[in-house]
């Protein structure tokens, strides 16, 4: 009975949808994207705060947190247990994956993404794990957009735009700012800015952050009241043009080091080491620097409104929290091992994202700079409007995204006071950390693998075409001990004049051209020899793996049309011809466009 009024629920939706314009059915769904995204970050903070709260919150200031030693290790192992026996799916980098989604997946997320992600980014956060929410938090939305796009029979395009709907709403719901979600889809996500496409992902944050507003009232997650004192004056420019100097080398620093500590447990043999291993250091990280705990936000919340001593908390400094230099190296050394803690987590095992760390690591970084000048030249700077510049200046580099973290400080502080040195900062910042790395966090490893997608259409075509599409297996193989005899009468009935030679094992020895064969073909007496004689190797190999931007050169270079394909042993597979990867690219420009 259930599963009878389920289908007629599903069939009378689809009957709905026909028979609106695309245009109207696209609107229609965006409010649908909105309002579930929105529910599920409901439910996402809603765990989260019940996880946390049974953990930690009941714990006097004054007194050491012995429990903080072993709750991240609990956390990790919980998420990564969750993982691999019931998700039995990769669940974490939840920005790349939606990124893969879009470059590789056809945008299909699945379904299980919509749910799994909330409960593994909760629980590891929730018990320690010091990563953020919005990462998980935006592959729900995705997945969630995605998963209605299918269920609407949408085709690539309008399923891509749905999913991008979804990702912004997350990200709107999360901070209740719609902009900042609509702008994150652009710059992040790389959603080509046209009416059909802005109408859409404006009524899916706009719902979002309403339903938030609704379900959680109007606190923002990161409460922030600028008074008549922080805001921006002229002689602050040269502090701000440094803070963006130290911006861009503090989110290099992050992304070095969040690859560096991932390679380091990528080789541990087993996953009972990386438990070991990432439990021992996270908790004696946030044993030593309790704000290190979790996403972080009550710690520059509190850090930005000038109360340091709230650093102290359940720390084994608790007693120095009113001496100026110990403040300041508590600080510089919270957002140096912030980083540290981030990419332990995920590395061993938990599920978050580095979206919180990077707004953490630049409030600090914003208030050493402060403290800094307050202690050495007595000058007055503003805690309060440094953190905050400083939260964009990293938030950019980390991601390579100035407007999004613009926006998205301007609506968390209520205004656009700061909105000059936020420019200046995030610039600088920018500038800084494209010299030492062109690639987000984000898009590095896709980028290598010629996997992701930009607004670049040329580049963006090659990553829709897959080489194991576009190679031709109707070769010939020939062996080794062939004769030229046996060779003609293959010849007789082959289709193709290019034959690659084969061993006994599948491996490719060279190949044979017809235009090599001619000269001889008619001479009986020259049956008899083999045809290893007329064998050539090709101008070069393709793997089978490789990416077709990758390939296109060494048809430049080899000047051919030509090339074998075969696996990392050498086996063939087949060939690839630059006639029809350009045929391909043609037609898939065709459908990009359109």
């Amino acid at each position: 009975m259930k599963v009878l009024t389920t289908d007629r629920i599903y069939a009378a939706f689809l009957r709905l949808t026909r028979r609106l314009s695309t245009r109207q059915m696209l609107m229609a769904l965006a409010v649908i994207v909105g309002l579930l995204a929105g529910i599920g970050t409901f439910l996402f903070e809603l765990l989260l705060h019940a996880i946390e709260q049974s953990l930690t919150r009941w714990f006097p200031a004054d007194e050491v947190q012995f429990i903080s030693l072993v709750t991240p290790a609990m956390g990790i192992i919980l998420a990564t247990l969750f993982v691999r026996y019931i998700v039995r799916d990769n669940i974490s980098e939840g920005v790349t994956r939606v990124l893969y989604a879009m470059s590789r997946g056809d945008s299909h997320i699945a379904p299980h993404n919509t749910w799994t992600s909330i409960v593994g980014g909760a629980t590891t956060i929730g018990f320690g794990g010091s990563v953020g929410p919005e990462a998980p938090i935006v592959l729900t939305g995705a997945a969630i957009g995605s998963n209605v796009g299918r269920l609407a029979r949408l085709n690539y395009k309008h399923t891509t735009l749905l999913l991008c709907c979804g990702a912004g709403a997350a990200v709107a719901a999360i901070f209740k700012a719609p902009i900042t979600g609509l702008i994150f889809v652009l710059e992040i996500l790389m959603l080509d800015i046209t009416a059909t496409s802005i109408i859409p992902l404006l009524i899916a944050t706009v719902t979002a952050t309403t339903t938030a507003l609704i379900l959680r009232g109007f606190d923002p997650i990161i409460a922030v009241t600028l008074r008549p004192e922080d805001h921006f004056e002229l002689w602050q420019i040269p502090l701000f043009i440094l803070l963006g100097i130290c911006c861009g080398l503090m989110a290099w620093y992050f992304t070095t080091m969040n690859s560096r500590v991932g390679r380091f447990f990528k080789n541990q043999p087993t996953q009972y080491r990386k438990w070991l291993i990432g439990g021992g250091v996270l908790g004696i990280l946030l044993f030593l620097f309790p704000p290190l705990y979790g996403e972080g936000y009550d710690a520059f919340v509190g850090l930005m409104h000038g109360r340091t001593d709230q650093l102290f908390d359940n720390s084994l400094f608790y007693q120095f929290r009113h001496i100026e230099w110990v403040v300041i190296l508590v600080v510089m050394a919270t957002m140096f091992f912030k980083v540290i803690a981030m990419a332990t987590t995920n590395a061993a095992g938990g599920v978050g994202g580095t979206f919180a760390p990077s707004l953490f690591v630049g409030a600090f970084t914003g208030a050493s700079l402060a403290l800094l000048c307050n202690a050495l030249f007595g000058w007055q700077v503003p805690i309060a409007s440094f953190t905050l510049v400083g939260m964009a200046g990293v938030m950019t580099g980390v991601m390579k995204a100035p407007l999004t973290s613009i926006f998205l400080i301007a609506e968390l502080s209520n205004g656009y006071g700061l909105f000059i040195p936020l420019m200046l900062t995030a610039s600088i910042s920018f500038a800084v950390n494209y010299w030492l790395d062109p690639d987000s966090i984000y898009t590095k490893q896709l980028r290598q693998r010629g996997e992701l997608l930009t607004h670049d259409k040329d580049q963006s075509v090659f990553v829709f075409l897959k080489l194991y599409e576009l190679m031709e297996t109707d070769f010939v193989r020939v062996r080794e001990h062939m004769t030229l005899g046996d060779l003609i009468d293959i010849i007789s009935t082959a289709r193709r004049n290019i034959f690659p030679v084969i061993d006994n094992f599948g491996r490719l020895l060279g190949v044979v051209q017809l235009d090599d064969l001619r000269r001889d073909m008619f001479k009986r007496d020259k049956y008899g020899a083999s045809i290893m004689n007329y064998m050539i190797q090709p101008p070069d190999r393709i793997l089978q793996h490789e990416s077709i931007q990758s390939i296109l050169p060494k048809f430049e270079d080899k000047n051919t049309w030509m090339l074998p394909v075969v696996d990392k042993e050498n086996r063939y597979l087949g060939f690839i011809s630059k006639s029809r990867i350009l045929n391909a690219y043609r037609q898939q420009l065709v459908k990009i466009q359109q």
